[in-house]
């Protein structure tokens, strides 16, 4: 091979690799979204943000030692174990959500007065049937019985998002004004009867029910995912009312179990009606 070929020859082949090089870049640049890597093709489900309560409010940084205290005292001190739920418990502001006549007392053993007949619980219960639920920081939950919001700023304070019902339009006027004053965007209201549950945000990791009923209503059966957990209030044909677990299996299976006698604020609506007058 001669010199001026051999010469020409690498000519050529520099030319070609530069080609080659801008080829490349050229095709990442100006590649198709489909084209990028797998990171950067998020999907809309991956890039939604949980929005989480801020705790801005003055209301979280006032009686501070009274929650402790009734966390230790009245809530520890009976095997509530979770972290998670003693963190909720500490952190949410339970005077907040009491009349100004029961501020002493927000912090006391047992429920109170909310007005419309009505009750906020004893906080050992919310705490109890808020570690039954066993909320994961992705959990979707159905609240029965809005009240005065205090329960599902606990629940809120844990799981992503808490959709809460009160058949007492005023009550949940003034739970969701309540809320929205403390800052609680991942808790959303709505005036309704809770024995229909939320079927347009159904299927839910956990169910709750803070005012007791004669019987479990099918459709809350129906809106609970698999593998979710719900607990309320169940008042059998005595008068006696036992909180029960409900559990649903992979395959779609209920199981029962009375954990605790409790007493709890009628449920009213399509609950009270006899079984054959009841809608679907």
């Amino acid at each position: 091979m001669s010199a001026k070929f051999l010469k020409l020859f690498k000519k050529w082949m520099h030319v070609a690799l530069f080609s080659l090089t801008a080829f490349v870049f050229l095709a990442v640049v100006f590649a198709e979204p489909n084209q990028l890597p797998a990171d950067a093709n998020k999907s809309k489900a991956e890039e939604k943000k949980v929005l989480r309560p801020e705790h801005k409010h003055p209301a979280f940084a006032q009686r501070i030692k009274e929650r402790e205290e009734m966390v230790v005292t009245q809530i520890q001190a009976r095997d509530v174990r979770d972290p998670n739920v003693l963190k909720a418990m500490r952190v949410v502001p339970r005077h907040a959500f009491v009349r100004e006549r029961e501020q002493q007392f927000a912090y006391a053993d047992h429920p109170l007065p909310i007005g419309f007949e009505q009750t906020i619980s004893q906080p050992y219960i919310v705490a109890f049937m808020t570690e039954a639920l066993e909320l994961k920081p992705d959990s979707k939950v159905l609240e029965i019985g809005t009240g005065s919001g205090y329960q599902a700023a606990v629940c809120a304070e844990i799981a992503a998002e808490v959709y809460t019902i009160e058949i007492v339009e005023g009550l949940a006027k003034q739970a969701e004004e309540k809320l929205k004053e403390l800052g609680y965007p991942n808790v959303f209201v709505k005036a309704g009867d809770g024995y229909f549950g939320w079927p347009d945000k159904a299927p839910f990791d956990a169910i709750i029910g803070t005012a007791a009923a004669g019987k479990i209503p099918p459709p809350l059966l129906e809106q609970l995912k698999p593998g979710g957990r719900m607990i309320l209030p169940v008042e059998n044909q005595f008068g006696f009312q036992y909180l029960v677990l409900i559990t649903k299996d992979q395959k779609g299976n209920i199981s029962k179990k009375n954990v605790m006698p409790v007493r709890f604020v009628p449920m009213t609506g399509e609950v009270t009606k006899p079984e054959e007058n009841s809608q679907k």
